[in-house]
């Protein structure tokens, strides 16, 4: 097998459910320490959800002597991975990698443990044939993605913010790809902003209605208008902002009393044409003009970025063609992603995977055919960006 298969199956055998990194993080030190890369664990959160975080950088061979500070290029990812859902229904054990019919079947084998294999590979024969690179090459890791995500990436790009670390570009491998590898990446991701209306009535016997007021009557006029406005006309990147009702409930259960109140959770995925704060106010003035008795509760999930093509989306898309021949597409759909914390401190940042139909499904798998060409697409981002690292003054 190759090494990149090889480690792939030895992290997918790691039962790491979040925030549990079952010795992953420990296995990808052993392998990046030897390259000369400082391994800093980073870990963060209470003893009951204690989650793993790596940052592991090598200096380029150039800082210090007298030149401009070198760029550094981090790959980002998560050793964690969703729960299997009911084991008898899977082909196979979930985390006992499985090879058949020239797919790789296991818990994380597309989301994203083959990514961090490549990775890794990808850094091991890059600085093989370019020991002395013009780039800081740095892996950031977390055992917290594919949960709360409030102890893992987002506290370590917090932590390297507060120390003046410079990021330049950023490469997540999330799996963005659909039928190969390489035929999309994600060159941003939409905003999440989530809301949790409580609309006020007064209870009743159903038979005396103007003795009660009915929160569901009122409210209905008001989510009417919501789900038919318009927020915004979406832009080259991005579809237009989306408003959508997730649950509704109200009532006691009994057929004959109006209820004292109806809850609504709502969630945008919103893009840079709009922001959280107005998408807020205008929210706020539809259930105002509506004169509803009401609390609004909101969690911002996360900001929209977005990396128009440039340095880094040209160096990626270069080593697709190179590898594959395939004339990749820019894509902002999907959910949220790590991305959205590092776009914060870093200033491009794409997502380029593997083919993401068996994501969180029973029998995940990666095609045996996919692994070789993704970590090669890597290895050859590196090669692109160490050659434009050493052209500049």
């Amino acid at each position: 097998m190759s090494p990149t298969l090889t480690l792939a199956e030895q992290l997918i055998a790691r039962p790491s459910v979040t925030p549990d990194d079952a010795g992953c993080l420990a296995l990808l030190t052993a392998r990046l320490a030897p390259l000369g890369f400082a391994c800093e664990a980073m870990d963060s959160g209470p003893e009951s959800f204690r989650v793993q975080n790596l940052w592991s950088k090598r200096p380029s061979a150039h800082d210090g002597k007298g030149l401009a500070a070198s760029k550094t290029i981090v790959f980002a990812g998560h050793t964690d991975v969703v729960p299997t859902g009911p084991v008898a229904q899977w082909g196979s054990d979930p985390f006992v990698p499985m090879q058949r019919d020239g797919k790789l079947y296991g818990r994380g084998a597309s989301d994203m443990k083959t990514s961090i294999a490549a990775f890794v590979v990808a850094v091991e024969e890059f600085l093989a044939a370019t020991p002395a690179p013009h780039l800081s090459i740095a892996l950031l890791l977390t055992s917290d993605e594919e949960g709360p995500s409030v102890d893992g990436t987002k506290v370590v790009v917090e932590q390297l913010r507060a120390r003046g670390e410079r990021i330049d570009w950023c490469i997540v491998g999330e799996p963005t790809s659909v039928a190969r590898t390489g035929d999309m990446i994600k060159n941003g991701r939409r905003g999440t902003l989530s809301g949790k209306l409580v609309v006020r009535g007064i209870q009743g016997h159903i038979a005396y209605p103007h003795l009660a007021r009915n929160p569901i009557h009122q409210a209905v006029p008001a989510l009417a208008e919501l789900a038919a406005m318009r927020w915004d006309g979406g832009n080259a990147f991005f579809p237009p902002t989306s408003w959508q009702m997730s649950n509704i409930h109200g009532g006691t259960g009994a057929s004959n009393i109006i209820p004292g109140e109806v809850v609504v959770d709502f969630n945008f995925r919103f893009c840079t044409e709009s922001s959280a704060e107005s998408l807020k106010q205008r929210v706020h003035a539809v259930l105002d003009r509506h004169e509803l008795e009401y609390e609004l509760q909101w969690t911002l999930g996360g900001q929209p970025f977005l990396t128009t093509p440039g340095e880094l989306v040209d160096a990626v898309q270069r080593a697709i063609a190179d590898e594959t021949g395939l004339a990749t597409e820019l894509s902002t759909t999907g959910g949220t992603s790590d991305g959205r914390f590092i776009a914060t401190l870093c200033p491009q940042v794409v997502e380029v995977g593997p083919p993401n139909a068996s994501i969180h499904k029973i029998d995940e798998h990666i095609a045996l055919a996919d692994v070789e060409p993704l970590k090669n697409i890597y290895r050859r981002t590196l090669e692109h960006l160490n050659t434009l690292a050493a052209a500049q003054p």
